[in-house]
């Protein structure tokens, strides 16, 4: 798992970078052919050397999906729909995660692991080429969108504009670029531990039973299915009703706070039913400001919106290492999983903190005229440097 994590979190921000520049179209069907081969070359692998090489360049090769998605919004969602459109996304990649499982175990049944993956493998093959035929990078080159959809989503423009020299190095000095960074990196902190710890933290750490813990483990993740629709479609509607500060940084922001002081409050109490609840309200709004992450990629990264969420996510990637590491140390340090969720709960405040620093409508790169953007209400010049 460390070789496809360490490559796919080298790889986010020039795999997002080249779907910015290329359009996600070409990428994400490069990406989807190269993991899909790396799927099926894994059934082939015969020692840890060639499995940690198959992982590894599955890795680079996967890292650019999620920056190219954001891409896709970027160049076909109205400014005011974005958040809905991102929880779509990521409610689709949970179910897919909540569906995979059912379909592996009876296919390692009937046919052993290694049928699995080339089956698994053939089918993003199959997946690329209805994406290929049917999707497009702009809306004007697909057939049967009308003008008006066209003048809607065009209301905020997509250009071309090429980034200034020293654009990046300018960017570390961006508040809005600094705590995006930081604040995506505490989410992982937390995001890793339902990902590779919550079972055992049940099983072990609260003395749930085998059986127990399975049902246990799943609650919050389906809690968690709920969370990115809800922060999704109240992100767009404050985006109309209030405005974007609210929409996405106070909602984002808020939600990982209540993240945070519910997984404290999970180390506090007795009761492993109450334990439960909070961890599974915890998730939730960790979920809640998923959609709403991404799309204030967009809203601040403009035409650079999937090297954005690329750097992102990046930094997500090295908080989740950290996570995953630390975790399994401390718990062994202090001898207890509660006292070791703290550091977790302690990162996802902060990373609130980072969240409401965030101004969605101040871009990172300024980069194209200011006659050429049209002007919104609630939306000031570029700036926000430190």
């Amino acid at each position: 798992m460390g070789a496809f994590t360490l490559a796919y979190a080298l790889m986010e921000v020039p795999a997002g970078i080249l779907a910015d520049r290329g359009g996600p179209r070409k990428l994400l069907t490069r990406i989807v052919l190269w993991w899909s081969a790396f799927t099926m070359l894994t059934a082939f692998t015969s020692g840890l050397a060639s499995l940690l090489i198959v992982r590894f360049l599955f890795g680079a090769g996967e890292a650019g999906a999620f920056p190219s998605c954001t891409a896709v919004l970027a160049r076909w969602v109205p400014l005011r729909e974005r958040a809905r459109a991102a929880s779509v996304f990521w409610a689709a990649t949970a179910v897919g995660g909540g569906l995979t499982p059912l379909i592996v175990v009876p296919l390692q049944r009937a046919y052993g692991w290694r049928a699995a993956f080339v089956i698994f493998g053939c089918l993003g093959v199959f997946w690329t080429g209805i994406w290929w035929w049917w999707f497009r990078d702009r809306p004007q080159e697909k057939r049967g969108i009308s003008a008006a959809e066209i003048a809607l989503i065009q209301a905020e423009p997509y250009t071309h504009a090429t980034l200034p020299r020293g654009a990046w190095g300018n960017a570390f000095r961006n508040r809005n670029f600094i705590s995006l960074l930081l604040m995506y990196h505490g989410y992982c902190w937390g995001a890793y531990f339902f990902l590779s710890w919550l079972p055992t933290y049940l099983q072990i750490g609260r003395h749930f039973s085998e059986s127990g813990m399975a049902i246990a483990s799943s609650i919050p993740a389906w809690a968690g299915l709920a969370g990115i629709a809800l922060g999704g479609y109240l992100s767009d509607v404050l985006a109309r009703r209030a405005s974007l500060r609210v929409a996405r940084s106070c909602v984002g922001g808020s939600a990982l706070a209540v993240a945070g002081f519910c997984m404290l409050a999970a180390t506090q109490v007795r009761d492993d039913t109450s334990c439960l609840v909070l961890i599974t309200v915890g998730l939730a709004s960790m979920d809640v400001m998923l959609p709403v992450a991404w799309s204030i990629c967009l809203d601040i990264g403009r035409e650079r919106a999937g090297a954005l969420s690329g750097a992102m996510n990046m930094s997500g990637q090295a908080g989740s290492l950290l996570s995953s590491v630390l975790f399994g140390y401390a718990v062994q340090w202090t001898q207890s999983y509660d006292l070791a969720l703290i550091p977790l709960a302690v990162m996802l405040l902060l990373g609130a903190g980072c969240f409401y620093a965030i101004d969605p409508r101040t871009r990172v790169f300024a980069e194209r005229p200011a006659e050429l953007i049209p002007a919104h209400a609630d939306a000031p010049a570029p700036g926000g440097s430190f």
